[in-house]
C-alpha cells in the first residue's frame, strides 16, 4: 500500500511540540501520527479513552517519535488548564495546538434542553478559547506557531437535529478569524479545517446521514486526508496562510 501523504517521514517539525485534542482515535489519531511523522513531539489528549490514547503514543514511539497521553474533559476549564500545564512539564514547550476534539450529538431542537445546549457549546466552542488562552504564553515564548481549529459541514449547511453543534461550529469559524487577527503580531497563525463526510467509527446512535451521492468526488474522505491538511497548515509551506477555513469534503460544499 502506498504511504499516505500525512504519514510520509520528514523533519519539518523537529524540536517542536504539538497538542492534539481528541487524538485517541479516528481523525485525531491520524493527525497525531502525521505530526509525529514530521518530527514533532505529540501530546495526545483524550477525555476518557486512555487505553486508545496510550496505544497511539506507543505507535508513535514505535516509529522513533516522542509522545505522551494526557486526559482532559473539554467541558471543564480546570482540566484543560491542568492538561496544558502537564504538557509543558513533560515537553517544555508548545508550538502547535490542534483542536480536533468535539461532541457531535443529535436531537431535535424541541428536545434539546438548555443544559444540553450549554454542554455542547462548552465542549465544542468554549474549550477552543480555553485551550488557546492556556497555550498562548508557551506559543509566544516559542516565537510563534500554529493553531488549527475544526468546524464541519454541519456549520455550513445546517443539519436536522444538530442546532447546538451547528452553532458551536459556526462560532469556531468566527473565533478562528478573530484569533488570526489578534495573534498575527506574535507569529501565530490560526486556521480552521472543515471536514465533510469522513470514514470514521462512531458510537451507536451517533451516526451521520450518508451524503455520498451529493459528493462530487463520489466517496467519503479518509482520516489521513484530514491529517495531511493539518500537517500542511502547521508546516512551513503554509507560512503565509492565516484566518482561513479549509473545506476538505470532496466538493460537498464549494466556496
Amino acid at each position: 500500500m502506498t504511504q499516505s501523504v500525512a504519514m510520509q517521514p520528514g523533519r519539518e517539525f523537529a524540536g517542536k511540540v504539538a497538542i492534539v485534542t481528541g487524538a485517541a482515535r479516528n481523525i485525531g489519531r491520524s493527525i497525531a501520527l502525521a505530526l509525529a511523522a514530521g518530527g514533532a513531539g505529540v501530546a495526545v489528549t483524550t477525555r476518557a479513552a486512555i487505553e486508545q490514547a496510550n496505544a497511539v503514543v506507543e505507535e508513535i514511539r514505535g516509529g522513533g517519535g516522542e509522545a505522551a497521553a494526557f486526559t482532559a474533559d473539554n467541558a471543564e476549564r480546570a482540566q484543560i488548564e491542568a492538561a496544558v500545564d502537564a504538557v509543558l512539564k513533560r515537553f517544555g514547550r508548545i508550538d502547535m495546538l490542534v483542536l480536533n476534539a468535539a461532541v457531535r450529538e443529535h436531537g431535535p431542537v424541541t428536545e434539546i434542553s438548555y443544559e444540553d445546549w450549554r454542554r455542547i457549546l462548552a465542549t465544542d466552542l468554549d474549550s477552543a478559547f480555553i485551550y488557546t488562552k492556556a497555550c498562548l504564553p508557551a506559543l509566544i515564548e516559542a516565537g510563534g506557531g500554529s493553531i488549527v481549529t475544526f468546524a464541519g459541514v454541519t456549520a455550513l449547511l445546517g443539519e436536522k437535529g444538530r442546532a447546538h453543534v451547528a452553532v458551536a461550529k459556526h462560532g469556531i469559524v468566527g473565533l478562528t478569524k478573530a484569533l488570526a487577527n489578534d495573534l498575527a503580531q506574535y507569529g501565530i497563525r490560526v486556521n480552521c479545517v472543515s471536514p465533510g463526510q469522513i470514514d470514521t467509527s462512531r458510537a451507536p446512535g451517533n451516526e451521520r446521514p450518508n451524503k455520498v451521492d451529493r459528493i462530487p468526488l463520489g466517496r467519503k474522505g479518509e482520516s489521513d486526508e484530514i491529517a495531511a491538511t493539518v500537517r500542511f497548515l502547521c508546516g512551513p509551506g503554509a507560512s503565509y496562510i492565516t484566518g482561513q477555513t479549509w473545506h476538505v469534503n470532496g466538493g460537498l460544499t464549494m466556496y
